[in-house]
């Protein structure tokens, strides 16, 4: 990180995420991955550090950091652990809809809490059979009186079942495709709200990932989203607009944790009587995984900026740096095992835990085939328009 390049308050928030990091995250990441179980007590360290709000306006008790802010912290999280790095993200995933669309009433009511940590929300898109279709989806609101009725399941549901708040799209009017999804704020403890399958996962083992099922679940009206209907589609999509750079941050992460680990490891393993690190072909591959990490980061950044500016066209940074990032984390963290060599294929290593929790990456929030349809049109799309 060139230091001249940032604020000094982005400087020293990302020491104190670095800190946090190396205290609290990663000697408990191989323990929580074992045992598959959340991290309450990195949950707690997070809030005593004030970093819980870190992307939240300082009017409702946040940080009033934006993208790039959110970046740079679960990078430092993500470097220690793949999977308490997404499990800090979510809650920005969940809570973008609310700061994008929500009404003044409804930023007082959710804002806040989630800033100081006290409660987590998630983010309830996809269904089994609505994945990158996400328009496709089966589950239904129906208005009656002063509620609306929920029935239908959410799957991939990445931190539901800790949550408080769940930021649900729905189907409102059938008739009308994308354009009838709305967005609502369910509530854990909601009647007809129930946490079902726990995904029994390869990697970020340490946050849950759950299925959500909606019986006749009762939601009071002012929790729809922007107090207004079939909104939800546009509001999804622009949500998601904003929370790649989270994922690609994430990658950008385990794919510089992968790289600390092989550089300490490879200086130290002897082979022929020197260090392997003196070879040549180690460290051709050492150089080029830097340079690809140092290229992601940069461009993770650079579509961080340009959202927090307020530029309007950031669809195809957003997806850009998505792609770039999480390709990289793989494909670095992949050779990082290589270099271990047969160690790096065993758990006696933190080596192969990156490759595990990077994989994800290149999957969620977007699959990377859907990033290269988003750019490819967008491209076009704009060429057409010169």
């Amino acid at each position: 990180m060139i230091e001249e390049l940032y604020t000094k308050e982005q400087v020293e928030l990302r020491e104190r995420a670095r800190e946090l990091a190396e205290t609290a995250i990663r000697p408990v990441a191989a323990k929580h991955d074992v045992e598959q179980t959340f991290p309450w007590e990195v949950h707690e360290a997070i809030r005593e550090a004030g970093l819980s709000g870190v992307w939240i306006p300082k009017e409702y008790g946040g940080m009033g950091g934006g993208v790039l802010d959110l970046c740079l912290v679960v990078e430092e999280f993500s470097r220690a652990c793949g999977a308490m790095g997404v499990g800090f993200a979510v809650n920005a995933l969940g809570s973008f809809p609310i700061l994008l669309s929500g009404t003044e009433e409804q930023k007082k009511r959710w804002l806040p809490p989630i800033a100081s940590g006290e409660k987590m929300i998630s983010f309830g898109l996809s269904e089994k059979d609505a994945g990158s279709d996400a328009a496709s989806m089966k589950t239904r609101a129906v208005k009656e009186g002063d509620h609306y009725i929920l029935n239908g399941e959410k799957k991939w549901n990445t931190g539901g079942a800790i949550a408080s708040y769940n930021t649900i799209f729905a189907v409102t009017d059938p008739e009308r495709g994308a354009r009838g999804i709305s967005g609502l704020v369910v509530e854990k403890g909601m009647e007809g709200y129930e946490v079902g399958k726990h995904e029994d996962k390869m990697g970020i083992r340490a946050i849950p990932v759950v299925e959500i099922h909606f019986k006749d679940c009762k939601v009071p009206e002012e929790n729809l989203l922007g107090g207004v209907e079939n909104q939800g589609f546009k509001q999804a999509m622009m949500t998601l607009d904003r929370a790649r750079p989270g994922v690609a941050a994430q990658a950008v992460g385990l794919a510089q944790g992968a790289l600390d680990l092989a550089i300490e490891y490879t200086g130290k393993r002897r082979q022929f009587g020197q260090t392997i690190s003196s070879f040549q072909g180690i460290q051709w591959m050492l150089a080029e995984m830097g340079t690809q990490i140092e290229a992601a980061r940069a461009l993770v950044h650079y579509a961080a900026r340009a959202i927090d500016s307020g530029h309007k066209n950031i669809t195809k940074l957003s997806a850009m740096c998505k792609l770039m990032a999480t390709d990289t984390a793989m494909r670095v963290t992949t050779d990082c095992v290589q270099l271990f060599g047969g160690y790096g294929y065993c758990k006696d290593y933190p080596i192969e835990k990156y490759m595990r929790d990077a994989k994800i990456t290149q999957i969620y929030e977007g699959t990377n085939q859907i990033q290269k349809l988003v750019i490819g049109r967008s491209l076009l799309r704009e060429a057409a328009n010169k």
